[in-house]
């Protein structure tokens, strides 16, 4: 069997992308000094897919900051805002991702989405009257050749029409269906162009295959492909789908012009049952997605293997490729500096580099004719087996205590309005009350001083000093500002998941094994690999210090344990409901220990929520309802003048506002300014009665923001929030901002908060 990937981490072993790319942001590097840090990196990548025997390696996988966003400015896919900017790739692609100012012309980035069921972020293309879609880019070429050059025969690849259609925002008149009669034209020009230049194969990532399609939607599939088949000159394309099953196109797959088919058959169990009900086209390539794309565990051969038998008596051997079941790019890179793992921890663990070793090796047990007496998958069955001996793998006290709160519903009393009363008399806060969501920025001297205490150059007193030295003068800069509630600004967190992990039992952490979220920012998340059990308080110290600073209401800042378990690598041997009632148990001792210190409001972050919400509807009932009774019980027996604050971001939330008035926080902050404030337009049709924090400001872009424009944004809200229930917050935590950006936008903020609050008392 043929062996394949879908794409590539690109940040390098060593983030060495992200640095470059901040070194240019800072004016530190040239742009010719990006592009060959860039150049060097695609190189290395290819490579190591054909020293891992990968027979078809991949390109144009590549991005600066993100692949959609590549797609959709190779095709003119651009908003009138940025029509004029110059026309060099590198100051459009940051401009449209992060935002643009020079010399008095400005411009708001895209807003920016999760990719599916992932922690990745997507840039939003947008399409308006101005946009002239048409084929206006050479990237996919220009990485093709440059493989070529090195000897390496590659799979260009690049987001497929639908996907980038279906995830496109139209203003005025334009349309999908409008905007195809320009694109499928240019998809033919680039692929006759690739073909010319030797391609082969051409890669169309389609991922939107897997989520619900009315009929309108099918058929915008279906008369985009044919389209695209009436021009296609000669090169074969892979549709690649990813991230579930495509049962509602399957039945038509023998009548798409493409010459092979992607499926995902660890997240969509589905497809396998469709191929076995109704076999798979006879003219068609299929690439078995059957090695997991996005956890971090070792493939269990002998489940593979079993999948691949099911799959070989519908179509012959030499017609199936194996391949991950998504792009590598939401792994680690390399199992290899993780020199501090223990060995049985390594032993069970396979990041991208390992996965593609998984592959090669699937693919010589299924050449034999007695693969259980082959070694590869003796030693891959000792692996599961040793597995299940690591400490704390199970801890009965925890399993007790999860086994009785099975198939119970928590709901806080008294009702939201009798306890909204009961904070207002303990609070005192004014109309339009004015806090940040949690963390301040993280400069330069404390990532410094974090990494010298871990490696021991500096003792934990001195470290403890330091951290206090940094809170007071946030908590004291806050108070001059004129903040309603404070926050301790997060200076001991070096990742709001990865803090909590570091402090239960039952996580690992890894040295390097960073993930990209968006652009530069990566996340290196936890491992749960046993029972999560709190051995003591997490953040009572600091919380009681910064408290001690001011006469202000400070906030306990806590990770919910839908957040921690969606931002972690999970565990596959239990049941994630019995993780979520571990973690939200932990978190639920920590809140009720912060309100005996004291503590009157307390925020627990549910930023992924939605993250992992199903791609289908019909499974989203189960997964909402496990989601809000954790969060529930994490609250559950807290007093009633004790504030529970919560906060999401960067998803849609417009159709799980039921679920999150479930689940009963008291406040919810929420990201708005990016996505142009369409919750408001969500929230006219199904109004929200509890305070609420839109957020007014956009902190992902370094443009800071004037009064006059939060004053129009908060103008906006209220014409459908009440004045009473509104709170005055920005869109997400300080943490990437400079200290500048954090303090300008953050008094532009309070002001604008009091300029409202003296026409209302007018």
């Amino acid at each position: 069997m043929k062996t394949t990937i879908i794409g590539y981490p690109r940040i390098g072993c060593n983030r060495e992308l992200k640095r470059a790319t901040e070194s240019y942001f800072q004016n530190r590097i040239s742009p010719e000094n990006l592009n060959e840090e860039a150049r060097a990196l695609r190189k290395t990548h290819w490579e190591k897919q054909i020293r891992k025997g990968i027979d078809f390696p991949v390109s144009n996988d590549f991005s600066f900051y993100d692949t959609l966003l590549d797609t959709a400015l190779l095709f003119g896919l651009i908003p009138e805002r940025f029509a004029t900017l110059p026309q060099d790739p590198l100051i459009r692609t940051f401009a449209m991702a992060r935002g643009y100012e020079k010399n008095g012309y400005q411009a708001s980035a895209l807003a920016m989405k999760k990719w599916f069921t992932t922690n990745y972020h997507y840039m939003v293309p947008e399409v308006d009257e101005s946009s002239r879609i048409g084929l206006s880019g050479h990237k996919p070429l220009t990485e093709f050749r440059e493989a070529l050059s090195a000897g390496l025969l590659t799979r260009p690849m690049l987001t497929g029409p639908y996907t980038l259609l279906r995830l496109t925002r139209f203003s005025g008149e334009t349309s999908a269906e409008a905007c195809a009669q320009g694109l499928i034209p240019a998809y033919g020009q680039l692929l006759s162009a690739l073909g010319n230049a030797g391609a082969q194969w051409v890669q169309l990532d389609e991922p939107c295959l897997c989520l619900d399609m009315d009929a309108d939607e099918k058929a915008l599939f279906h008369s985009l492909y044919q389209s695209l088949g009436e021009r296609n000159p000669g090169v074969k394309i892979l549709l690649q789908t990813a991230f579930g099953d495509i049962t509602r196109v399957y039945d038509s797959l023998s009548s798409l012009p493409v010459q092979a088919i992607g499926m995902d058959f660890v997240e969509g169990p589905d497809n396998l049952l469709k191929l076995e009900s109704d076999g798979f086209p006879e003219d068609k390539i299929l690439v078995a997605g059957i090695v997991n794309g996005r956890n971090v565990w070792r493939n269990n051969y002998k489940k593979s293997l079993d999948l691949l038998s099911r799959m070989s008596k519908h179509l012959p051997e030499e017609r199936i490729w194996l391949a991950p079941s998504c792009s590598l790019l939401h792994l680690p890179y390399s199992l290899a500096p993780e020199t501090a793992l223990s060995h049985e921890i390594k032993e069970i663990l396979a990041f991208a580099e390992e996965k593609m070793d998984e592959l090669g090796e699937l693919a010589i047990l299924f050449s034999e004719k007695n693969p259980e007496k082959h070694s590869l998958l003796i030693r891959n069955q000792q692996r599961f087996g040793e597995a299940e001996k690591i400490p704390g793998r199970i801890i009965p006290d925890v399993r007790k205590k999860t086994s009785s709160l099975r198939g119970q519903s928590f709901r806080r009393m008294p009702d939201a309005d009798t306890r909204k009363s009961c904070q207002q008399n303990r609070l005192r806060l004014p109309l339009f009350p004015t806090t940040s969501i949690g963390s301040f920025p993280q400069t330069q001297e404390i990532r410094a001083m974090r990494r010298r205490h871990r490696k021991g150059e500096v003792d934990q007193s001195t470290y403890e000093t330091f951290l206090r030295n940094r809170t007071e003068e946030c908590v004291r800069l806050q108070d001059d500002m004129g903040l309603d509630v404070l926050v301790h600004g997060e200076f001991e967190r070096n990742d709001m998941v990865e803090f909590f992990g570091e402090q239960l039992e039952g996580f690992v952490f890894t040295e390097n094994a960073w993930v990209q979220s968006y652009g530069t920012r990566c996340v290196k998340p936890p491992i749960l690999v046993g029972d999560v059990r709190r051995p003591g308080p997490m953040t009572v110290d600091i919380w009681r210090f910064a408290e001690n600073c001011t006469k202000k209401p400070v906030k306990g800042m806590l990770t919910g344990p839908v957040t921690i378990l969606n931002w972690s690598f999970v565990r596959e041997d239990v049941e994630s409901t019995e993780c979520l009632l571990q973690l939200a148990l932990a978190i639920r001792e920590e809140v009720l220990d912060l309100e005996a210190a004291g503590c009157g409001v307390i925020q627990i972050d549910e930023a992924a929520l939605r993250e992992k919400l199903p791609l289908k509807k019909k499974d989203w009932k189960a997964y909402l309802d496990h989601a809000v009774n954790a969060f529930r019980l994490c609250h559950d027996g807290v007093r009633p003048d004790t504030q529970i604050h919560t906060h999401m971001c960067y998803s849609e939330f417009g159709d799980i506002l039921a679920a999150i008035d479930a689940m009963d926080a008291d406040v919810i902050t929420i990201e708005a300014s990016r996505s142009a404030l369409s919750l408001v337009d969500q929230l006219k049709e199904s109004p929200y009665a509890r305070d609420i924090g839109p957020g007014v400001y956009d902190i992902h872009s370094p443009l800071i923001p004037g009064e006059k424009e939060i004053l129009s944004r908060l103008e906006i809200l209220l014409s459908t929030f009440r004045p009473e229930q509104l709170w005055v917050n920005p869109d997400c935590g300080l943490k990437t901002r400079s200290q500048k950006e954090a303090e300008q936008s953050l008094r532009a903020m309070v002001n604008a908060a009091k300029t409202l609050r003296e026409t209302y008392r007018a």
